[in-house]
């Protein structure tokens, strides 16, 4: 099974007040190719940081991360910027959608800044609203939508350009139990269907454990790495 992303050695620390915070400290996670994972722990654990670290928004203090290959810690910003576009897509708690854009104008932001020809970019976004179900509401701004719609247009942001890799803080943190419900199965369908490698950050042991793989940390560190059916 080929490993898609790898950290080796992963330390990011911050200066507090003359102190310093370990927020990883010497990280070696490996994940899978079409894995759908959670990283669960208490507040201030580190797993926003992981994700944010695995993304390329942030550069590790020490350490290695690989995705498909490329060394990212190696990438100067804009490489960085140009191997997130055409890689990886993420999906946020708080939605990150503009309000004077329409849900298919939101979709269609990642593809020209991926300079799609504009020819395409209506069709293709018009899909990725279709897949989260959302075809007939693509023309409504985030004022007029609910939470749950909101979350599957910026589901469909992420997914327009079609990434290997999904990122995801707290998908359903600002949604109500039956919305989040139907949140995670689209995920869980798009993971199963389009094999595309999704990696959750949760506070809910419900989202965790609808993922094949569960990751726990504490004070920085992993202290639990368990799959479905056997612990790592």
């Amino acid at each position: 099974m080929e490993e898609i992303i790898k950290l080796q050695g992963v330390s990011q620390h911050y200066t507090l007040g003359g102190s310093t915070v370990k927020a990883l400290d010497e990280v070696d996670l490996g994940i899978i190719s079409g894995e759908l994972t959670a990283l669960i722990g208490p507040s201030g654990s580190g797993k926003s940081t992981l994700l944010n670290v695995t993304g390329g928004l942030i550069k590790p203090t020490m350490g290695d991360v690989t995705i498909k290959e490329s060394k990212m810690t190696d990438l100067s910003e804009n490489g960085m910027c140009l191997f997130r576009r055409d890689n990886i897509g993420f999906i946020f708690q708080s939605f990150n959608l503009n309000p004077t854009l329409t849900a298919l104008e939101n979709v269609m932001m990642p593809l020209i800044y991926a300079r799609v020809a504009s020819h395409k970019r209506k069709d293709m976004a018009s899909h990725a609203l279709k897949l989260v179900g959302l075809d007939d509401r693509k023309d409504h701004k985030p004022g007029e939508l609910s939470g749950g719609q909101q979350q599957r247009v910026s589901i469909a942001r992420a997914l327009v350009n079609n990434p290997e890799i999904v990122l995801c803080d707290e998908p359903t943190g600002n949604l109500d139990s039956d919305t989040g419900r139907e949140i995670l199965e689209l995920i869980t369908r798009m993971n199963r269907e389009s094999k595309v490698t999704f990696i959750i950050v949760t506070h809910d042991i419900n989202v965790a454990n609808i993922c094949d793989r569960i990751v726990t940390l504490k004070d920085g560190k992993i202290m639990k790495d368990e799959r479905k059916g056997k612990n790592e």
